[in-house]
């Protein structure tokens, strides 16, 4: 009688408790408890998970799929739209919990999408984000088509949502108290509000470190295939830096002028650069006409041949050959008569087998002076 009463009274005064008292706690509830005890300080809103219920209208509306859970569109008591992301029951998500918290929780910029708020309790965790009318950069890369509407996006809007992107990593590099590794630049992680103004999301896979380090430490690889930067995988390439964000970069500037898939991963190694965006692009840069097909205007091809030249600049294999990102900044907004043609990329040479490609270097092209500036 005295056991029920004590559990009667557990109930009645905290439900969350009482889940708390006869639930297992396991080492990734601990790491994420603790984090959130030593978080309270900050300012981001914490929810409880009926709160997230009830914003979600029962998780009515669903906006898309990740690797690491499902984003639900939301809105506050006072009427703000939001997106609210809730995170796969798993064991990798308390590490992609804290990742985002941790790190977007630092920031304030116009490209870097805002977090509102966090909920967890226990098993049930999630993250409240302003709301991207939007969506995200994916829908609009491809062909260059806005949904529904099938207007095209010019080329100088993805010159200005390139300008954007950079912006924002030059703010995650340098622009906070601790510098911030995104290492998952892709289109699906840059979301677009009203006004098509890009915004980096998706958190989950940063890395934190000081402004003392210039290489940063790492057990795993992180990224997305086609995005990642080659030492991320494979240390012989080098350390695992800002540059590393900045060949994801690279690599998504040319997607947005191609309005294509650098690298269709299912056709394997041994056929990967036959359709290899950078490897047909390099030799149309040589030419003296339009870029690409559809450009129309000379004002069009010369926003085309910038952004394919400072996303070359940005993939090259050698990351003491890329610029960084404050310097990408002023390729983009500096005079087409000033870009040189960088060398040809390592990765879009002819097909190779996997051993070839993970022990060979490329030369270093010395002497010019987009390389003195890097």
């Amino acid at each position: 009688m005295v056991l029920m009463s004590i559990i009667y009274y557990i109930m009645k005064t905290s439900p969350n408790n009482c889940v708390a008292l006869f639930k297992h706690k396991t080492e990734d509830d601990k790491s994420v408890e603790a984090f959130v005890k030593q978080y309270g300080s900050l300012s981001t809103k914490r929810y409880t998970y009926p709160d997230i219920k009830k914003m979600t209208n029962l998780f009515q509306v669903k906006l898309g799929k990740g690797g690491f859970g499902t984003v639900f569109k939301g809105k506050l008591s006072d009427g703000r739209l939001v997106a609210v992301k809730l995170l796969n029951s798993s064991k990798s998500s308390g590490k992609e919990f804290i990742n985002e918290v941790a790190s977007i929780g630092r920031t304030s910029h116009v490209n870097i999408v805002t977090l509102l708020g966090f909920c967890f309790d226990y098993h049930k965790r999630a993250l409240v984000y302003e709301f991207m009318p939007n969506g995200s950069l994916e829908k609009f890369v491809y062909g260059h088509v806005r949904e529904h509407t099938n207007e095209r996006i010019g080329v100088d809007k993805l010159y200005e949502i390139s300008l954007g992107i950079a912006r924002g990593l030059d703010y995650l590099h340098r622009g906070c108290n601790i510098r911030i590794l995104h290492l998952d630049i892709k289109p699906q992680n840059i979301l677009l509000d009203e006004d098509f103004c890009p915004k980096i999301a998706d958190f989950g896979l940063a890395k934190l470190y000081s402004r003392k380090e210039s290489i940063v430490s790492m057990l795993e690889a992180r990224g997305t295939i086609g995005y990642i930067a080659p030492e991320v995988f494979n240390r012989n390439f080098g350390g695992v830096s800002h540059k590393s964000d900045v060949y994801s970069y690279g690599m998504l500037i040319l997607e947005m002028v191609g309005g294509r898939e650098n690298v269709d991963v299912s056709v394997g190694y041994g056929h990967t650069s036959e359709i290899y965006f950078p490897d047909w692009i390099y030799e149309r840069l040589k030419k003296d006409e339009f870029l690409l097909d559809g450009l129309t205007t000379m004002d069009e091809n010369n926003y085309a041949r910038k952004m394919t030249i400072v996303g070359l600049w940005c993939i090259q294999t050698n990351p003491k050959q890329r610029p960084s990102i404050d310097v990408v900044i002023e390729m983009l907004e500096g005079s087409m008569e000033a870009l040189e043609i960088p060398p040809k990329p390592f990765f879009s040479s002819p097909p190779r087998s996997p051993a070839t490609l993970f022990n060979t270097s490329q030369e270093v092209t010395n002497g010019n002076s987009i390389l003195q500036r890097i």
